[in-house]
């Protein structure tokens, strides 16, 4: 080989492995911001960094500025909104095999940010079941346990899923929740009810109960929609009479859905639209609505 060729070798492999330390530093920074998956105060991250606040602070801003990170209004830093939006994309491991850290974030941040109960379901056959929560800082624990299959028909949780699934999935599974119930009814009458419920839930686009299933107790639920799976519903329901809603819901049924849940002094319906404004907002930034 010429011995300019090994020199020039060399000088690519010295710089490669040189490399710029404030960037690593700073990308570990993020690294600890992505491992820990909740937000932070400046003293954990410098602590888990073994540096000091005021050099952790430095780089944050840094990081602040190119929206790789936020800072919330508690004080304590989260990952931005280009972190987000690169896990949508499928771009980074929080995307599709990390979904539930990136939903418990969004959790976290709705319990911290309304001190209500927040819980995260996924659609199975037999229904909604209830896989993660976090509590609130309260003496009372209102919160359903993981693991236990929410109801369709008198449910925030289980309306919700009811609305974003098939019709031909959804009738049997309701109808045995009324006929379990012991009470004669007109199931075509009932359905019919609970249809027109179902499109109220769609157009609005979340849903709600008082007291339904615990008195005294409120719930809120919203769907969890990624942004490529709305953007598919829209392309492809162009080339059919169906509304990108009901592409969704026929093709692309709901997986996900985040309920918050809490008292009528914490939960007030009275305030509903100012609080799934709080909500959405909080989930539009993770990119999940």
């Amino acid at each position: 080989m010429p011995v300019d060729k090994i020199f020039l070798d060399k000088s690519v492999t010295s710089k490669n492995q040189s490399g710029i330390q404030s960037l690593e530093i700073g990308l570990s920074i993020l690294d600890v911001l992505i491992d820990r998956n909740e937000p932070m105060m400046l003293k954990d991250i410098a602590e888990t960094m073994q540096m000091h606040p005021a050099k952790s602070h430095r780089y944050l801003v840094s990081l602040i500025r190119k929206n790789y990170a936020r800072k919330l209004d508690d004080g304590r830093y989260g990952l931005g909104d280009r972190i987000n939006a690169l896990a949508a994309l499928g771009h980074t491991e929080l995307s599709q095999n990390n979904l539930l850290a990136r939903l418990t974030q969004v959790a976290n941040e709705i319990k911290d940010t309304l001190n209500c109960g927040v819980q995260i379901a996924k659609w199975f056959s037999e229904g909604p079941i209830i896989i993660q929560s976090v509590e609130p800082d309260s003496p009372i624990s209102i919160i359903t346990r993981i693991g236990s299959r929410m109801p369709l028909t008198t449910s925030a949780t289980g309306q919700l899923f009811a609305s974003y699934q098939p019709d031909a999935v959804i009738q049997p599974l309701v109808v045995a929740e009324w006929q379990s119930s012991n009470t004669a009814v007109d199931m075509a009458e009932k359905w019919q009810s609970f249809a027109q419920l179902q499109a109220k839930i769609r157009t609005q686009g979340y849903a709600t109960v008082t007291g339904d299933m615990l008195m005294g107790i409120n719930a809120i639920t919203i769907p969890v929609i990624l942004p490529h799976l709305a953007n598919s519903a829209v392309n492809l329901s162009t080339s059919s009479d169906k509304t990108a809603n009901e592409f969704l819901r026929e093709n692309l049924p709901l997986e996900y859905a985040i309920t918050i849940i809490g008292t009528t002094e914490q939960l007030p319906m009275s305030e509903q639209q100012n609080v799934v404004e709080q909500i959405l907002a909080i989930a539009q930034r993770y990119q999940i609505a």
